[in-house]
């Protein structure tokens, strides 16, 4: 994951926090995502991605020598948060290259393992920007959010990941002096987990304690984790898929140590600030086992629509999240959970109570404030996060298959993958192409992204909105988008024309010059 480079001496741009490097020249991957208004109007934005920096090479700010190797530091260099954090640096990323990340018009294509000169990278976890030194934020509540998805190309045991994360938009520069790297360098890293596997945090380094994983070579944790709340949008493969608050009780980025972290990984899971488990809605685990994959209801094996509508009461508290579908030109509402005693397809507070009831869960959700406390994050700016990864802790059963394993109880069932599978030496071997699509995203006021929500109490057809772009080649009068046909171009250097395909093909790099509709 993290590349090897020969050169001469850094260049740093502090010497006395954490640093910054510039052996590799940081240019962001460019793309464009789109406001949208209640007249059923969209307008395009141009955007930029960075990468997180626990990605990122980690090196000697006075040479090319590693300072993080495989997953454990070097002490030669270093031995304490403060001195790793004043000898050590981040530097800039060949996102394509060395991490398989690729843009083009309005998509981001994340790929899962990609082999460069000096390292294998596995995964990614990017970030969408507001400019150079920012990350885009969203205020969700009262809102919709809205993207397109290809996840017909990763399978079991993988998680193409899109949510929301109450980060700081300058990745913590303003609040931590020493952190001279920020949002460019995508510093400032927190969710309900409260991770433990952050090389830096508030600033500082996080070798203090550091223990190597024993199944990942290119993971381990610290003393310190970093907390916020989380809104889980997306978390899906093409065999099953959940959407998730976590709330927790301290909203912005903190900073967290040892056990009480709580997450996965302390001793007490749910001893933190945070809720790890949050209320989730998996089809599957709701009992409607042909909703969502292959030639389903929302059929996997092509790109889709995902609407996530987050509705507030008379008092302004979150009461609901709605999720809708969009595909092959229709709505398709969430599906019904089917389980006896959780009626509904929506996330409410009675229905959370009721599923943690009915399947034996911890009520932690409630615990840490419930869908209230969640609406107090989602009114605050959140930072919007696209990712892929594998899990090395319980190889993403939770997710697409039975957990825990041995269990027949009802809730159990979460997936149609085998209790076997999603072991990450096994699919990083076997299917390291795996890649996941975003596009196409939206936000904008309830029922404004795709036009016909307001009326959508079954198949509705969806009707397309109008987009407009603020780049210097728009023209004056909207323009419908009904989308570029198969093999024709979408993207590429040079290239201004329309960049979102007609259903079911996706925009597929070819070369810097030339994607088509594939």
């Amino acid at each position: 994951m993290y590349a090897k480079f020969t050169a001469l001496a850094a260049l740093v741009a502090s010497a006395t926090a954490q640093q910054v490097c510039t052996l590799t020249t940081e240019t962001h991957p460019t793309m464009s995502w789109s406001t949208c208004t209640g007249n059923g109007s969209c307008t395009s934005k141009s955007a930029a991605v960075t990468i997180d920096a626990n990605w990122r090479w980690t090196h000697s700010t006075s040479a090319a020598t590693n300072c993080y190797d495989g997953n454990t530091w070097n002490t030669a260099i270093c031995n304490s948060d403060a001195t790793c954090a004043t000898k050590c640096c981040v530097d800039g990323s060949d996102y394509s290259s060395t991490y398989g990340i690729t843009t083009s018009g309005n998509a981001l294509n994340l790929k899962f393992v990609t082999k460069g000169s000096y390292s294998t990278n596995i995964g990614s976890r990017t970030y969408l920007m507001a400019s150079d030194t920012a990350y885009q934020t969203f205020q969700l509540l009262g809102n919709e959010f809205t993207f397109d998805v290809d996840v017909s190309n990763i399978g079991c045991g993988l998680n193409g990941a899109l949510y929301f994360v109450s980060m700081d938009a300058d990745g913590g520069v303003a609040k931590y002096p020493n952190n001279k790297a920020g949002a460019k360098y995508g510093t400032g890293y927190c969710d309900a987990q409260c991770p433990r596997d952050l090389k830096f945090i508030n600033g500082e380094a996080n070798i203090d304690g550091w223990v190597g994983s024993s199944n990942d070579a290119n993971a381990g944790s610290g003393n310190y984790g970093s907390c916020c709340s989380e809104m889980d949008i997306w978390e899906a493969n093409k065999m099953a898929a959940a959407f998730t608050p976590h709330p927790c009780t301290e909203i912005g980025q903190t900073r967290c140590q040892g056990d009480a972290c709580g997450g996965t990984y302390s001793s007490d899971r749910y001893g933190g600030v945070c809720d790890p488990d949050g209320c989730d809605f998996n089809s599957y685990r709701q009992g409607d086992t042909e909703f969502y994959g292959p030639g389903k209801k929302v059929n996997t094996n092509s790109k889709f629509t995902v609407v996530t509508q987050f509705l507030k009461d008379a008092a302004g508290d979150l009461s609901e999240i709605k999720r809708f579908y969009v595909q092959d030109g229709k709505i398709i509402p969430n599906s019904e959970s089917i389980i006896p005693g959780i009626p509904g397809n929506t996330i409410t507070q009675d229905w959370c109570d009721k599923q943690k009831s009915v399947f034996g869960d911890t009520t932690d959700f409630s615990k840490k404030g419930g869908m209230k406390q969640m609406g107090k994050a989602l009114a605050a700016p959140m930072v919007l996060v696209m990712s892929i990864w594998d899990d090395h802790a319980v190889n993403m059963l939770w997710l697409d298959s039975t957990f825990p394993t041995d269990s027949t109880a009802l809730g159990t069932a979460r997936g149609a993958c085998a209790t076997t599978s999603g072991v990450p030496s096994d699919v990083e071997a076997q299917v390291p192409n795996s890649n996941v699509i975003y596009s196409n995203i939206r936000f904008g006021p309830i029922n404004s992204t795709v036009a016909g929500l307001a009326n959508a109490g079954g198949n509705t057809p969806a009707v397309s909105v109008k987009t407009t772009s603020t780049s210097a080649a728009a023209t004056a009068t909207p323009t419908v988008t009904t989308g570029v046909d198969h093999w024709g171009q979408c993207g590429g250097i040079g290239y201004s024309g329309a960049t979102v395909c007609k259903s079911p093909w996706v925009c597929t790099v070819s070369n810097p010059y030339y994607s088509q509709c594939l």
